[in-house]
């Protein structure tokens, strides 16, 4: 499985997505209605978050943490090379998202941090130390 498909594997519920960012769920939502991140979602309508979805929320909180509103941040966002893959479920991921226990998920996601060749090429990283901390 491609280093990129497996980062946008829906993987994460929105509780765990906000534990990883501390932002809150009504935050994430509010950039999920103005079209900043495309969550996956079951058929349950639960959201399920991507490595990259994190990676994105984590840059949407930067750029408000420096003064940008969330028209500021739709530009920035444009004048960047557009998403390859949005967040999806597909019949693979979900197997795999099922069949994750909470400890593998967390041994994935310390991968994807400490892994510097798991970053894109001039990727930010502000992913690698905002969530190193849950990772003594």
């Amino acid at each position: 499985m491609s280093n990129e498909i497996r980062r946008n594997m829906a993987l994460f519920p929105i509780g765990i997505v906000m534990k990883l960012t501390d932002l809150t769920a009504r935050q994430i939502r509010y950039y999920e209605q103005n079209d900043l991140i495309q969550p996956a979602r079951t058929e349950g309508k639960q959201r399920l978050f991507s490595f990259n979805d994190v990676d994105r929320l984590l840059e949407i909180k930067e750029l408000i943490e420096k003064g940008l509103n969330i028209a500021g941040i739709k530009q920035v966002f444009d004048l960047k090379a557009p998403i390859t893959m949005e967040t999806e479920i597909t019949e693979t991921s979900e197997k795999t998202r099922k069949e994750l226990t909470d400890k593998e998920l967390h041994q994935l996601l310390k991968q994807q941090i400490t892994n510097p060749g798991a970053f894109r090429h001039g990727e930010n990283v502000l992913l690698r130390g905002e969530l190193s901390r849950f990772f003594h």
